[in-house]
């Protein structure tokens, strides 16, 4: 009897480790094929040079108009939606707009509005541009720590792989200490110059919930100012605090506590540090829906056109960026930059139009910005939402306010066809924006499952 049960016992663990449930040697699946082997790579003229990733499918078939306007007859009469909407559909090779859903008339975006603070963004300063934190000797005892608009430092070491951290306090505290200690100095007097941008720190639009979702707008902070689940009351100040602090460890004091001044443009540098690229930078806002970031980078983009950099000034010098890459911005209204404020409105074929210029192959410094949108399933504020089988098909920006709920971005097709699209939904009942959301993801998940050429 012993022996019989010990044979069903260890029959049954067989079995089990044949289908990988416990520990054992046995296995049902198949044989791993063998590793291939690296793809060579070129070296002409003795450069090494990575292969070059395919581009779109340009054989795979377009949706027809006409199946693509029963999924909006579909969205149409999708009782989770109230209110109204917009939508259009282009092409992503060919630029031929396929639904045209009463596209041209301006509605509240919500943050798809980033999407064209990110262009401007882009263009205005470069990919390539990075943003300097600096320390500056305003007399043989006193320092200023400078804000340039890098407002996602980190209060310790910096992290050169992150877009969030990337440079450090630490960091800019040891090179000013060591530049401080060779002359002896052990013992200073420190101020913040928060003055690069102007005006209010929050817009008057902006009611208290909609501060608990951005910064007070200043060129200096850390981790753009969060404190926990909540922001900073003066961000600049306590960039400055942990300045300080860091000084201390690396064996200089604060006198004092720490205040505010205008450095000279003259004064001395000591050290400086500096943020990821722009092009990063912009990713980082447009992932996370950053409000704090998109208004800083607006203010930067005015600064970089001689405008005042306050929310009037960088809303301004947003349009005008877009307007002079070729963008119809006469239906525009932009309150701010984010995207919080009600009294924006665009229509969605200007943020359709944004995003073919962005995908020209002739474009230069817009060619990043669909890659940086969240990506359904996976990142950003879209990780938990197209899970299914439109997961890593649709790239996305999203929007949520009360009355309003949007997605724009690209979508690839059941057959690989690449579309760009912007859908506004506005004017919901109040108290219906997640149902929107759902019926505005369907859409976006049975454009993506059209296999309807």
């Amino acid at each position: 009897m012993t022996v019989a049960v010990l044979a069903v016992a260890l029959g049954a663990y067989g079995t089990a480790d044949a289908a990988d449930r416990v520990p054992g040697i046995l296995t049902t699946d198949p044989v791993p094929a063998e590793a291939q082997p690296f793809p060579d790579v070129e070296v002409p003229g003795g450069e090494l040079t990575a292969p070059v990733p395919p581009g779109p499918d340009e054989s795979a078939p377009a949706p027809t108009a006409a199946a693509l306007e029963r999924l909006t007859t579909a969205l149409e009469e999708d009782h989770r939606r109230t209110g109204s909407f917009g939508l259009v559909v282009a092409d992503g090779i060919t630029g031929e707009v396929l639904v045209d859903h009463d596209g041209g008339t301006p509605r509240l975006p919500a943050s798809s509005l980033k999407v064209l603070t990110a262009a401007a963004a882009l263009d205005a300063l470069g990919p390539g541009r990075t943003l300097t934190t600096s320390v500056v000797r305003a007399a043989p005892d006193r320092v200023v720590l400078v804000g340039g608009g890098d407002i996602l430092l980190a209060a310790g070491e910096g992290d050169p792989s992150a877009v969030l951290g990337h440079a450090g306090l630490a960091d800019l505290a040891a090179a000013t200490a060591e530049a401080l200690t060779e002359e002896g100095v052990t013992t200073v007097e420190l101020a913040v110059d928060d003055t690069l941008f102007t005006g209010p720190a929050h817009h008057a639009d902006w009611d208290d919930v909609d501060r608990t979702f951005v910064m007070p707008i200043q060129p200096l902070a850390v981790e753009a100012g969060r404190e926990g689940r909540a922001y900073a009351a003066d961000p600049a100040l306590d960039a400055g605090q942990a300045f300080a602090a860091a000084l201390a460890d690396h064996g200089v004091q604060v006198a004092g506590s720490v205040g505010r001044a205008a450095a000279n443009a003259d004064a001395e540098p000591l050290a400086q540090v500096e943020s990821a690229p722009v092009s990063a930078v912009v990713r980082h806002m447009l992932k996370a829906s950053d409000n704090s970031v998109a208004e800083a980078l607006a203010r930067l983009v005015a600064l970089e056109r001689g405008q005042e950099p306050d929310f009037p000034g960088g809303t301004s010098a947003v349009r005008k960026q877009l307007a002079d890459l070729g963008v119809d911005v006469s239906r525009v209204t932009m309150a701010d930059s984010s995207g919080l404020s009600t009294g924006s409105t665009v229509p969605p074929s200007v943020l359709v139009d944004v995003l073919r210029l962005a995908s020209e192959p002739s474009s230069t410094t817009l060619h990043g910005l669909v890659a940086a949108l969240p990506v359904g399933g996976l990142d950003g504020t879209l990780s938990d939402r197209l899970t299914g089988d439109a997961a890593g098909r649709v790239r996305a920006k999203t929007g949520t306010l009360l009355r309003a709920v949007s997605l724009t971005g690209s979508v690839v097709t059941e057959d690989g066809r690449p579309l760009l699209f912007s859908l506004l939904t506005s004017d919901l009942e109040v108290g219906t924006a997640h149902q929107a959301r759902l019926a505005v993801d369907s859409w976006a998940s049975a454009v993506a499952a059209c296999g309807c050429s």
